[in-house]
């Protein structure tokens, strides 16, 4: 059974989300959303027009109308989510809104080979982790969504602890990610979904900078056996940039285990800085998509073959590690 659903293997079911605020009357929150709409377009068109043009350009008035128009979903609760917690408009106007500033103005990252994600159907995109925060996957979302010609959303497989912190739990469904299982990962591939996965988990993100670029084990390819069984290209990604980021020089253990986390990172810039120590480095990134693995060319019951499983899941590291290594080759500054 599906970690997210009964029916999860089936078309994904649109359903209004269960956090959406309840009142006692029906009829009130259409009517505090229209309030609110009212007063601050009331506002904008009024004596604050003339400014509100001259701060934020001509077109403003059809951004705004658009912004109230979110606003009056997001209280009415008049917005949908499907069986796994995935808002899609929250996801496109609010949260890849708030990243992509991160990935064009101060990563400044360079995507190639983004032609080599199908324009629709399922794939399953394999990339290198690290950086001591996962922002790579972060960033490979917006990537993936900013610069395909499909807009496609990258639905992130994620660790058992990102769905056990308060707050941010809720925000990756909303953000499309689900737990890294079997189940999950095939029923979204079936239905055509662009799924990512970051093998290395813990041991990528969180190994010392002097390992820097060294893949660590894929574990035991449950994602190629994913793959397989619903009949979908693997895509190597290499991503080059987030290695220095936060440079991991140490690691506090005892903290670490006392806290129940995997890690608790020394770099050259925390704790020492205090919260300054956590701003990123501003690397320069370079995220290539490699030419896609058809898995087709196998029965779906080849997933339960552990050789050809291995074998499959060393070809897509081999083919990440020695991408890595060419972009590594190329480029000419961490930071530039």
């Amino acid at each position: 059974m599906s970690a997210a659903a009964e029916n999860a293997p089936g078309e994904a079911k649109v359903i209004p989300i269960e956090s959406a605020p309840s009142w006692s009357e029906p009829d009130r929150p259409a009517g505090l959303a229209d309030q609110i709409a009212d007063a601050v377009g009331g506002a904008l068109a009024g004596r604050l027009g003339p400014a509100a043009t001259r701060l934020f350009g001509k077109g403003w008035e059809a951004r705004a109308t658009e912004g109230l128009a979110f606003l009056r979903r997001r209280i009415t609760g008049d917005y949908e989510v499907d069986e796994f917690g995935f808002d899609r408009e929250l996801t496109e106007e609010v949260l890849l809104s708030l990243l992509r500033p991160l990935a064009e103005k101060y990563f400044r990252i360079e995507v190639r080979g983004i032609e080599n994600i199908p324009a629709e159907g399922g794939a399953l995109i394999v990339a290198n982790h690290s950086g001591t925060i996962p922002l790579d996957a972060l960033m490979t979302q917006v990537a993936i969504h900013d610069h395909h010609p499909g807009k496609r959303f990258l639905r992130m497989l994620a660790a058992d602890l990102v769905f056990v912190l308060p707050g941010i739990n809720e925000l990756a469904r909303k953000a499309g990610h689900t737990l890294a299982c079997n189940e999950d990962a095939q029923a979204l591939l079936e239905r055509g979904e662009l799924v990512g996965v970051w093998p290395e988990g813990f041991k990528g993100i969180g190994k010392p900078f002097s390992d820097r670029y060294k893949l660590q084990r894929f574990g035991r390819g449950g994602f190629v056996a994913s793959a397989l069984r619903a009949q979908v290209p693997i895509i190597p990604c290499s991503i080059v940039g987030a290695e220095e980021t936060y440079p991991m020089i140490g690691n506090f253990r005892t903290l670490a285990r006392l806290l129940g986390l995997p890690y608790v990172p020394i770099t050259p810039t925390f704790p020492w800085l205090g919260p300054l120590g956590a701003v990123p480095l501003p690397t320069k990134w370079t995220i290539q998509f490699g030419e896609p693995i058809a898995t087709d060319r196998h029965p779906a019951e080849a997933a339960d073959d552990p050789m050809l499983v291995f074998d499959l899941a060393d070809e897509v590291r081999e083919t990440v590690q020695h991408t890595l290594y060419e972009l590594l080759v190329q480029r000419r500054s961490v930071f530039f």
